[in-house]
């Protein structure tokens, strides 16, 4: 289920996308805040942290909703919630439309690669972690964030991102229906594997991402099978 917007408070709107964020985002940057107390020698590097992962996965959504724009299609509202973000995106029903809106998001975090490597190599050579050590830990905690989320969205399980890339590139053989089919059975062992780890690890966030993803695949899939009972190859 996507989080709803009715449950969300306006931030602002920038290219007539309206910007959001669940109320449940806040209670889990508390979580999050709490749990990584004492990573830095000041906690306010903590609230830094957290922004910039808000300000990665804002960029994120951007890159979803302004590349749809690009193919013709409607994108105007980014909602941000403790699984991530969600860019409401109604690209034009071609692969190539699909393809381009979808990866544009993790594309924005490739960019971000060099920009937080050269940042990192430059506040090493500088010598920053002797005068400023919260900046450099703060910078190298930025980048495995940023990382570890484009790692984390190209797996080819969908609803992830990687798995509506994997889609997008099997529409062009297979056509929208059965494209979409085959991603979301391919989806449900990948959640089958992360529902899995969360019991093995005790991991109630592991529990709830199997869950989320669990659910879009369901729906995808039922979408799948009432676009081939139409006639939709």
């Amino acid at each position: 289920m996507l989080p709803a917007q009715s449950g969300s408070l306006p931030l602002f709107r920038f290219r007539g996308i309206a910007v959001s964020v669940h109320w449940s985002w806040f209670l889990v940057a508390l979580y999050e805040l709490q749990t990584r107390h004492g990573l830095y020698r000041s906690p306010v590097w903590n609230v830094y942290e957290y922004l910039a992962l808000f300000g990665i996965v804002l960029l994120h959504e951007f890159g979803h909703s302004l590349a749809c724009r690009q193919t013709g299609g409607q994108a105007d509202t980014i909602v941000l919630w403790p699984l991530g973000g969600v860019a409401f995106v109604n690209p034009p029903q071609r692969a190539g439309a699909q393809l381009w809106s979808i990866a544009a998001g993790p594309l924005v975090n490739v960019a971000l690669l060099p920009l937080f490597a050269g940042l990192n190599a430059l506040a090493h050579s500088g010598h920053w972690r002797d005068t400023a050590p919260d900046f450099v830990r703060f910078l190298g905690e930025v980048a495995w964030i940023n990382r570890g989320l484009l790692i984390f969205n190209i797996l080819p399980i969908y609803p992830l991102d990687g798995g509506q890339i994997l889609r997008s590139l099997l529409w062009f053989p297979f056509g929208r229906a059965r494209s979409l089919l085959v991603a979301t059975s391919l989806g449900f062992l990948g959640v089958a594997y992360l529902g899995w780890q969360a019991v093995q690890q005790g991991s109630l966030w592991f529990g709830v991402l199997a869950y989320f993803m669990g659910t879009q695949c369901l729906n995808g899939f039922r979408y799948a099978r009432a676009l081939a009972r139409s006639g939709v190859e």
